[in-house]
């Protein structure tokens, strides 16, 4: 749980940035495929990337521009980092404009239960991390190459003339 914006500010720009790298790098083909065998398709898993920034936050009275919790995955992979980009740039503006270090004990109704504010920060960290995972197993089943998020991924060692570890 965050007890001040300071660190959650530093991480969402790391983690942000990592999943705007893999959803830039998405292509139109790419979005059909399921994950698994009657599952999200990788589509609708970066979809949900862009969707649950304002969806989650808006909970505690933020108003987070981005993509609208029931609106249909888009046909093309560009709109969907767009929309990403614009609600990741959001929710650092709505922050900065609202929010102090004593904010985040304040309580909302996340879900049916009563969370911290610092809490919904942190789950909202956590959850893009897991789903994230799941679109980069996703990726390399559709043949894309994936950027590395806490180190390399095997075509950064290859471009750094090292072979990936086994």
């Amino acid at each position: 749980m965050y007890s001040s914006l300071a660190p959650f500010h530093a991480a969402w720009q790391y983690e942000s940035e990592n999943t705007q790298k893999l959803l830039d790098r998405l292509t139109d083909a790419s979005l059909s495929p399921p994950l698994y065998p009657g599952g999200r398709t990788i589509g609708h898993l970066a979809w949900h990337l862009a969707q649950s920034i304002p969806e989650m936050l808006n909970r505690t009275g933020l108003v987070v521009s981005g993509a609208g919790e029931h609106e249909a995955v888009p046909a093309h992979a560009a709109e969907i980092a767009a929309a990403y980009r614009t609600a990741a740039a959001s929710l650092t503006e709505q922050l900065q404009a609202h929010w102090t270090d004593a904010t985040l004990l304040e309580t909302d109704d996340m879900y049916g239960e009563m969370w911290a504010r610092g809490l919904t920060l942190d789950v909202l960290i956590k959850h893009q991390a897991h789903h994230r995972g799941q679109l980069t197993v996703g990726m390399r089943q559709a043949g894309l190459a994936i950027a590395g998020m806490y180190g390399p991924a095997k075509e950064e060692w290859e471009a750094m003339g090292m072979t990936a570890p086994e």
